[in-house]
């Protein structure tokens, strides 16, 4: 395993770790106001400071967590879920009008930033984490359907492909059972990519105030109640952008390390 594999699985499980302890433990209640308390630099009582509520930084850190990893999982599992079978049926029948129209409709949804999506939503259904989510998801699918599209029809040519049709096998067994267990490590690193981009989408959203709403803490929307107080009290600010920014370079690490893991030709040029 290469330095970057090791590095990026330890900083996402210290993520995902905070996130689950959040289930079960917080030093303080996160949604608990101590006005007293208000505005304090870290210290031993509270590690990572208070808020201007009184609030334990720390506390709302771990849930942050919790609410930033539930959107970009669930966002990333839409667009597996849809955009793998999408891409696979056009892989399967390339070149026809399915092909076409599922390809076009990609482009159409890339046309339009996940921003904008989440506006549109947002506009109809009102603000919130599960509106977050389907935007995110929304913008996700297109991404993995011209990944698996790509991939397969480099596959749809090899001669393990020509054997398996020669056998009497159809074009969706084919896809499930020889072409889609080979695009797999692609997809994998693709969804580590994709993961962080939701976190960050989700921040994004948080911050302009479409994501999840309070008293659900939120790492974007503690950045935006920090705009006003950075110049006394920086830590506000500081701690959850370094949280976004562990988060990111963890999955982002993990992702490059997979990619150099699971591609043969790399271990073996290595080797």
């Amino acid at each position: 395993m290469n330095r970057n594999l090791i590095l990026g699985a330890t900083l996402s499980s210290l993520v995902v770790l905070a996130a689950l302890v959040s289930f079960v433990w917080t030093p303080y209640e996160h949604a608990a106001l101590n006005i007293p308390a208000k505005l304090q630099p870290p210290n031993a009582q509270h590690w990572f400071g208070t808020d201007h509520f009184g609030r334990d930084m720390f506390s709302m850190i771990m849930v942050g967590a919790r609410t930033s990893i539930a959107v970009a999982l669930v966002a990333v599992g839409i667009g597996v879920g849809f955009g793998v079978p999408l891409g696979l049926t056009a892989a399967a029948r390339r070149g026809s009008w399915l092909d076409e129209v599922i390809m076009r409709g990609n482009d159409l949804v890339f046309a339009f930033p996940s921003l904008v999506i989440a506006i549109l939503i947002t506009a109809v259904f009102g603000a919130g984490a599960i509106n977050a989510i389907i935007a995110i998801g929304i913008f996700n699918i297109p991404v993995f359907a011209r990944i698996t599209r790509g991939a397969a029809l480099s596959l749809w040519e090899r001669e393990f492909i020509l054997a398996a049709r020669v056998s009497g096998k159809g074009a969706a067994r084919i896809s499930l059972e020889h072409i889609l267990p080979n695009v797999a490590n692609l997809l994998i690193v693709q969804g580590t990519i994709q993961f962080s981009l939701g976190i960050l989408a989700e921040a994004g959203l948080s911050y302009v105030g479409l994501g999840a709403q309070p008293p659900t803490p939120s790492w974007g929307r503690m950045l935006a109640d920090a705009q006003t107080m950075v110049s006394f009290a920086p830590h506000l600010a500081l701690i959850p952008g370094f949280a976004i920014i562990v988060t990111v370079l963890g999955l982002n690490l993990l992702g490059d390390g997979l990619r150099d893991w699971l591609d043969p030709r790399i271990r073996v040029a290595r080797a």
